[in-house]
């Protein structure tokens, strides 16, 4: 039962901790460079054959990008 309580109070404190981190609003923690999301994670690795969904967000993004040109 010791060493319950010891855990227990070691993980209220832990979480008291974060409570205060986000009161103050600090920033949260991310990547030097947009972490995981920055590359698309879908196709990033050779994606030869993209499925339908990737394709209308391709066709979006190439149609996005024509009318920024024009």
């Amino acid at each position: 039962m010791e060493m319950f309580l010891v855990t227990f109070g070691i993980i209220v404190v832990i979480v008291l901790v974060m409570a205060v981190g986000v009161m103050f609003g600090r920033k949260p923690i991310a990547g030097s460079c947009g972490g995981y999301k920055a590359i698309d994670a879908d196709c990033a690795f050779g994606c030869k054959n993209p499925c339908e969904k990737r394709q209308a967000r391709m066709k979006a993004q190439a149609e996005a990008d024509a009318e920024k040109e024009e």
